[in-house]
């Protein structure tokens, strides 16, 4: 079953990524007392996730912190991938990577994507949510194929904020 509004995140134990460093984390400590965005995208280095989901959050960073949220990049990749790609997309100090590679995080969110069709197995679906306390209080899936509603400027017109000209 999907994640919903009002829900907590699921307390599951990753890798992330942050300041080019990869160690173990548990989501409920990573959410705990913050406000966050928390973004996925099916793969590192693949065309739609690499040329514009990713590089939105990395431009628009300063931005969600200028309004004190934090911002998480969700994947179904190891920690080496997501470690690569955060050096090859120029990810800012602070916009911690997250490598969910046997995609528990992403099964117990119940918004996983069966890529087998595509020779990617199981991964996370495009989507962004907003969190306080990691308790769910916005949640935007795109539908498949679709990159509309969980990029970066998306995320900050739903928190009623809109992008910096």
């Amino acid at each position: 079953m999907t994640i919903q509004t009002g829900q907590q995140l699921p307390d599951v134990e990753l890798t992330a990524i942050e300041d080019g460093q990869a160690g173990p984390a548990r989501t409920g400590a990573l959410f705990a007392g913050r406000r966050a965005v928390l973004f996925a995208v099916p793969g590192a280095f693949t065309p739609t996730c690499s040329e514009k989901h990713l590089p939105g959050y990395v431009e628009r960073y300063p931005d969600f912190r200028a309004r004190g949220i934090d911002v998480f990049c969700l994947a179904v990749n190891d920690a080496y991938v997501m470690k690569a790609w955060a050096r090859d997309r120029h990810v800012p100090a602070g916009l911690v990577m997250l490598a969910d590679g046997n995609a528990a995080f992403t099964r117990a969110l119940g918004l996983e994507l069966d890529g087998s069709a595509y020779g990617m197995g199981l991964r996370a679906r495009r989507f962004a949510l907003y969190a306080e306390d990691g308790v769910v209080r916005q949640l935007h899936v795109e539908a498949p194929g679709e990159f509309r509603v969980s990029g970066a400027d998306a995320m900050l017109a739903a928190l009623g904020q809109a992008p910096a000209p």
